[in-house]
């Protein structure tokens, strides 16, 4: 008994450390990100009291182009939309609208807002394409692409497009133009488009903060249990 007793003792402990080091990177990552949000808070505080800058004055930053106020000119690209499915308000599903947008020899990709959807899933919302010239107010944002569970497939059959994630290749390559890296969002006071509803942080730091006291809480609770199985392993021997 004893011999079996010390075979398995070092895979438990291997397993044991194993797990509880994985546990507490997760609360250190969560802490990381909780640090990245209030970073970026105080970014975005202090770029909304800047002046907005023109589309060559972004394309030509050298530093992180992510919440630039930006002003352009241009006018839309006709009954190119792109909705993005599965988006909430308010409890509500819909789709946040997208319309590429020309400004100069440069095509950026617009978000105009949220529309309700329909509990009908082969019915899309009535979305008309916006024509004419505009001048834009807005901010830059980054794409931040999610997990897919499968690769998304673009089919140009009809417009609106419906996808399931914001891929600026596969939109470019899909209407035979190069879109800029980046989404443009309006400002809220905007008379074009849809709801506006969107948050720069999507998750607060508070929230990250608080996974990453359960991520700790959970490595002390394991490391705790298996500490009191050993004991009583080494009780019963």
């Amino acid at each position: 008994m004893k011999n079996f007793i010390s075979n398995i003792r070092l895979p438990w402990l291997i397993f044991t450390l194993l797990v509880f080091s994985g546990l507490v990177k997760l609360g250190f990552w969560q802490n990381d990100r909780a640090l990245q949000k209030e970073q970026r808070i105080a970014s975005i505080a202090q770029l909304s009291q800047t002046q907005a800058l023109s589309l060559e004055q972004v394309l030509s930053e050298k530093e992180e182009i992510n919440d630039l106020p930006l002003k352009m000119t241009g006018e839309f690209a006709n009954e190119i939309i792109f909705l993005l499915d599965n988006q909430t308000n308010k409890g509500q599903l819909g789709y946040r609208v997208y319309q590429v947008f020309n400004s100069g020899n440069k095509a950026v990709l617009v978000n105009l807002g949220w529309v309700l959807g329909s509990i009908n899933r082969q019915e899309l919302p009535d979305v008309q394409a916006i024509k004419g010239q505009h001048q834009l107010s807005g901010h830059v944002r980054k794409i931040e692409e999610g997990i897919m569970l499968m690769e998304q497939v673009l089919l140009k059959n009809k417009w609106p497009l419906r996808v399931q994630q914001i891929e600026l290749d596969k939109f470019s390559t899909l209407i035979s133009r190069q879109l800029l890296p980046f989404v443009v969002y309006l400002d809220k006071t905007e008379s074009v488009g849809y709801e506006k509803n969107w948050q720069p942080i999507v998750m607060p730091p508070e929230k990250h903060r608080a996974y990453a006291f359960q991520w700790f809480s959970l490595a002390i609770a394991w490391l705790l249990l298996m500490i009191w199985a050993s004991i009583k392993l080494n009780k019963n021997s």
